[in-house]
């Protein structure tokens, strides 16, 4: 397993008087992507994100499981205020939506575990708030993530989804938890 980390993960909480920090989470058993934006009065600014990596071929309960750890720590270091995650996408095939449920519901668990409150936007959703168009390319969303966040260089895709995911949560605000 692996665990690419764009950022650093070091005083989470110092200075954060007047901020709202949400982790964003993109599940999958592949690459879960996960984003932590911290909003302030100067406007958005990027906290960490990484890409959740089990190793090739692992079985779906040691996937779920490092997914689960992995988040889980991100959450311990970043203190979140919310957690976001997106929702499931229909069009794929029921064999990849009921493992993607699997990856949502450790996600959703690791929060709920730490007293994080958790909220849910869809695909359409998010990326509407981040392009403008809700049927973006993977591309152009990894591309108005950089820019939004003025970040030194493109995430990577899932990691910039979830990215995505915090960004329209700030922006939304949605009131009602899952």
């Amino acid at each position: 397993m692996s665990v690419s980390d764009g950022g650093t993960k070091g005083d989470a909480i110092a200075g954060r008087r007047g901020t709202f920090r949400v982790l964003g989470v993109d599940p999958g058993s592949q690459v879960t992507g996960y984003g932590v934006v911290e909003k302030a009065r100067g406007g958005l600014r990027h906290v960490v994100h990484g890409e959740i990596r089990p190793r090739r071929g692992a079985t779906l309960t040691v996937c779920l499981q490092a997914i689960y750890e992995n988040l889980f720590a991100v959450i311990g270091q970043a203190a979140p205020d919310a957690l976001v995650i997106e929702n499931i996408f229909y069009g794929q095939n029921v064999k990849s939506l009921i493992k993607q449920g699997h990856c949502r519901g450790v996600a959703i668990l690791a929060g709920k575990l730490q007293g994080v409150t958790v909220y849910e936007y869809s695909p359409l959703e998010i990326k509407q708030a981040v392009v403008g168009y809700g049927r973006a390319e993977k591309s152009q969303v990894q591309m108005m993530v950089k820019a939004i966040l003025n970040l030194a260089e493109l995430p990577p895709p899932d990691a910039a989804d979830a990215l995505a995911v915090s960004i329209c949560h700030i922006n939304f605000g949605k009131t009602e938890s899952i």
